[in-house]
């Protein structure tokens, strides 16, 4: 394999790698204070968001799960790869050709082995699409045809033909390089008794890929009655990229109409995502090969941002202009016995998601695919736009099962609808369910209110009201819940918004439990340093000492800062500062640097701030940002206090050490001293324009 990555090209690649976009690629992310975007942790499931990144300093941390670090440890985590994969994964993104210590290296392919088997699935993608149009692919070109695609639309999703032969595909990959390991390993061949052979073999190919576009595997449909595999559809059997409960077909597609509409419409195979997008329904996406499950769920979520703080304008649906209903998510399923079994399914996983789910069922039970075929492309349209809320379908389902002319009839749709709402998390919503639950059955209400009470009970279902008011700021975990403050503005002019601003980020951290003005000043120096280090004044800071700091933690990355060389340079890449500043704080501090970079400054944005945040674009922020005159001032204001206090402290001990002392010739120089250093005090005070230091 290739030796060690050069030093100078990993570093070339983190000041190239843009985190915004890395992380954005599958969360959804929001402005919250001064260059700090926040959204739903990727890594741990929540309801309200504390996964912060700010991509200007090329951090990203989690309050919730505590995870954090820079864009490599990003991609570590999302793709879970090493270290060394996570570098070539990004510089094969960004185009970054790396140099290898060929010193005790085998001359090999470059690239780690999940980018060689990217590589082979866009191979086999192209392979795929090029045999659409040969002779032998007209019972593929037949089927696309039926159900109303046209050669374009074939194009667009990526429609392909995996022809029927032995090795087809195994033959073309060969000569591009790939071995026989990288085709089994990527799901695109298997092992037979007499070497490998084609997965896919006479069927129509879809490729899968991810939110960024890279191909994952692969659907495929049967064509042709003697196929080997019985299966009407099959996918890429699981892989290093491909785990069918964490891939959505479309999603490549749909993202961007998802982000910006905040709604999700979940059908049941690759035609039906193909007929809702050229129907207009631009936000459609499937499962590939399974049941929607609740990763799925949380891939979804991230990307509409099904935050608790949402929630109360999901709720409702409200009424939104240029759109049938706020945000939401829609399943569309048969209305056979399978497609109410998959209600059922989609019923228990509602508690996944903040905003209300609704079902899709068209009125003869035909799929989007067949609708769009014989209704056209309005009737799918108006399939989504008149969907009722899943509650209600499941509901009506169960009752529907039964016979309520009779009295048995009646109890038992009682039996099977109580339970059924008992798991409604919205207490609100209980009674109201109940009441129109008892008028389709015809029973009294105290009867079903009483099954409901046993059931839930029975249940232990948590209960929770959609329209109580919500508490922003509960602890830890909401760290990063809300903007600290309006963009833009300054909170010099307003002391007492400032101060409030310190006192959030004191009881947001996770590292110390104390809030008083000592740990405060500690802790806003600190993220400043970390944040904007040139902001430091490096005669001032070279007048701080370990006995400057009083907690513990801090005196700890105090001690850091300087094992890591004190201040940087100008000339320091940003990426750098950060990576050295934590490999010298190692693992036990790693998670306290992490919070520090990621902490709202009670400081307006820079100009630099601002850019990234409109044009969301880090060109330009390579190398550390220059400070503004507001965050000197700031700086400098901070390190005098943390002198003043330990000025303070010495002038204490000797107070105390006085009136210990008879009178003599030491008790006067004790009150020399302390004169002195009083003096030291008025002088540090006069060195920060404004400050006024008790």
């Amino acid at each position: 394999m290739p030796g060690m990555i050069l030093k100078e090209d990993i570093e070339k690649v983190r000041a190239t790698a843009d985190l915004y976009d890395i992380v954005s690629a599958t969360v959804t992310l929001k402005p919250s204070g001064t260059g700090t975007y926040v959204g739903l942790c990727p890594f741990h499931d929540e309801k309200t968001p504390s996964f912060s990144v700010r991509p200007a300093l090329g951090v990203w941390h989690c309050f919730g799960c505590g995870l954090g670090g820079d864009v490599f440890g990003y991609v570590e985590h999302q793709e879970n790869v090493d270290f060394r994969d996570a570098v070539e994964l990004l510089a094969d993104k960004y185009h970054i050709e790396l140099r290898y210590d060929q010193s005790n290296a085998k001359k090999e392919h470059t690239g780690s082995k999940r980018a060689r088997l990217l590589e082979a699935n866009e191979a086999a993608q192209e392979f795929f699409v090029s045999q659409l149009m040969t002779k032998d692919a007209l019972a593929a070109r037949k089927l696309l045809d039926g159900r109303n695609f046209s050669q374009a639309d074939c194009q667009r999703f990526g429609c392909g033909y995996a022809p029927q032969g032995w090795d087809n595909l195994v033959r073309y990959l060969a000569d591009k390089g790939f071995t026989q390991q990288e085709m089994l390993d990527a799901g695109l061949a298997r092992q037979g008794q007499h070497g490998v052979y084609d997965y896919f073999r006479g069927r129509v190919t879809w490729p899968i890929r991810d939110s960024t576009g890279r191909t994952l595997g692969f659907g495929a449909r049967k064509l042709y009655e003697d196929d080997s595999i019985s299966a009407k559809y099959i996918n890429t059997p699981d892989t290093q990229l491909y785990r069918k409960n964490q891939v959505l077909y479309g999603i490549d597609m749909a993202k961007s109409a998802i982000v910006k509409k905040r709604q999700a419409v979940i059908v049941e195979g690759y035609t039906d995502v193909m007929a809702m997008h050229l129907a207009g329904i631009d936000t459609a996406i499937a499962t590939c090969g399974t049941a929607f499950g609740a990763e799925h769920a949380k891939i979804v979520r991230r990307l509409i941002a099904d935050d608790s703080l949402g929630a109360v304008q999901l709720v409702g649906p409200l009424k939104v202009e240029g759109q049938a209903l706020s945000s939401r998510i829609v399943f569309t399923f048969d209305g056979d016995a399978a497609g109410q079994k998959a209600a059922i399914h989609a019923f228990g996983l509602d508690s996944a998601f903040s905003t209300q789910a609704f079902v899709a069922v068209a009125d003869d039970n035909l799929d989007p695919c067949d609708l769009r075929i014989k209704r056209g492309n309005e009737a799918v349209r108006a399939l989504i736009d008149h969907a009722e809320p899943l509650y209600d379908f499941v509901i009506k389902t169960a009752i529907g099962r039964f016979d309520t002319t009779y009295t048995t009839g009646q109890m038992g749709a009682v039996k099977a609808v109580a339970p059924l709402i008992a798991q409604i998390r919205d207490r609100s919503l209980l009674d109201l369910y109940s009441r129109k639950a008892v008028r389709q059955i015809g029973v009294d209400l105290d009867i079903m209110q009483r099954e409901v009470r046993d059931a839930r009970r029975k249940l232990q279902v948590r209960d929770e009201d959609a329209y109580a008011p919500k508490r922003r700021f509960a602890g830890n975990a909401g760290a990063a819940v809300e903007p600290r403050m309006e963009q833009g503005t300054n909170p010099y002019v307003n002391p007492s918004a400032r101060k409030a601003l310190e006192h959030r980020d004191a009881a947001e951290q996770s590292y110390y439990r104390i809030d008083d003005a000592v740990f405060i000043c500690e802790q806003q120096f600190m993220a400043t340093l970390i944040q904007v280090p040139l902001a430091v004044d490096p005669t001032l800071f070279a007048s701080l000492t370990l006995s400057s700091f009083m907690t513990p933690v801090f005196r700890t990355l105090f001690q850091a800062v300087a094992a890591a060389g004190g201040l940087p340079s100008a000339d320091t890449p940003q990426g750098l500062w950060m990576h050295n500043l934590t490999k010298a704080g190692g693992p036990m501090l790693e998670s306290v640097i992490n919070e520090l970079a990621v902490m709202p400054l009670p400081l307006p944005p820079s100009d630099t701030d601002a850019e990234r945040a409109s044009q969301q674009s880090q060109e330009g922020n390579v190398q550390l940002r220059k400070p503004t005159d507001d965050e000197r001032r700031y700086a400098s204001e901070l390190i005098i206090r943390l002198l003043d206090t330990g000025i303070m402290r010495k002038i204490g001990a000797d107070q105390r050490r006085m009136a210990q002392l008879p009178d003599g010739a030491e008790k006067i120089e004790l009150l020399g001293q302390i004169t002195k250093l009083e003096t030291l005090r008025k002088d540090l005070q006069t060195r920060v324009f404004g400050n006024n230091v008790a």
